[in-house]
């Protein structure tokens, strides 16, 4: 089982932007989390196609399951 946290940026063309962290550590502390976000968007650390981050739009924890096969 795969586990990620989703980071959601809005950005200054009216979009959405993702960063996506794998294996998060859990539970996840939200309000860390968007401190840290805000850090980033104060920063100007990262940038997007989409336009600058401006907000902290969601946070969100991802699991998914993969089942391989051989062939």
């Amino acid at each position: 089982m795969a586990k990620s946290l989703e980071l959601t940026f809005e950005t200054s063309n009216g979009k959405s932007t993702k960063i996506s962290l794998e294996s998060p550590v859990e539970p996840v502390d939200a309000e860390q989390v968007s401190t840290v976000m805000q850090s980033i968007i104060s920063a100007n650390a990262l940038s997007s196609a989409n336009g600058e981050l401006i907000a902290v739009k969601g946070i969100r924890l991802v699991e998914r399951n993969v089942t391989d096969y051989e062939i």
